[in-house]
């Protein structure tokens, strides 16, 4: 069983960047993880999403969003730039085994317990 923490997560400013970190309790090599998030009233929607045969970007983030991966360290990055007020959220990792990246909630076994992006005017 994987158990993920995100972290990283805050308030910034119109045009600001955070970078969040998704860490994983043991190898995650084989998995593939995403960034999903959720705002109030919203459904859950991918944003981002990296494996060892595909990387994903939501269009609404292509251009703003990289993501990285550091398998010595079980860690997945998501860096956040030109962050507008409609990136405000709850962002969660996730991670499918698998060798491809999905969009569908349901393809992901497991979560985070998420982290607060809030981004003002």
């Amino acid at each position: 069983q994987l158990q993920l923490v995100e972290s990283g997560g805050g308030f910034v400013q119109a045009g600001g960047s955070l970078r969040l970190s998704c860490a994983a309790s043991g190898s995650s090599v084989y998995y593939a993880i995403g960034w999903f998030r959720q705002a109030p009233g919203k459904e859950r929607e991918a944003v981002s999403c990296t494996s060892s045969s595909s990387t994903y970007f939501a269009d609404f983030v292509k251009g703003r969003f990289t993501i990285s991966r550091d398998n010595a360290k079980n860690t997945v990055y998501l860096q956040m730039n030109s962050l507008e007020p409609e990136d405000t959220a709850v962002y969660y990792c996730a991670a499918a085994r698998s060798r491809y990246c999905s969009q569908n909630v349901p393809a992901y076994m497991y979560w985070g317990q998420g982290t607060q992006v809030t981004v003002s005017i």
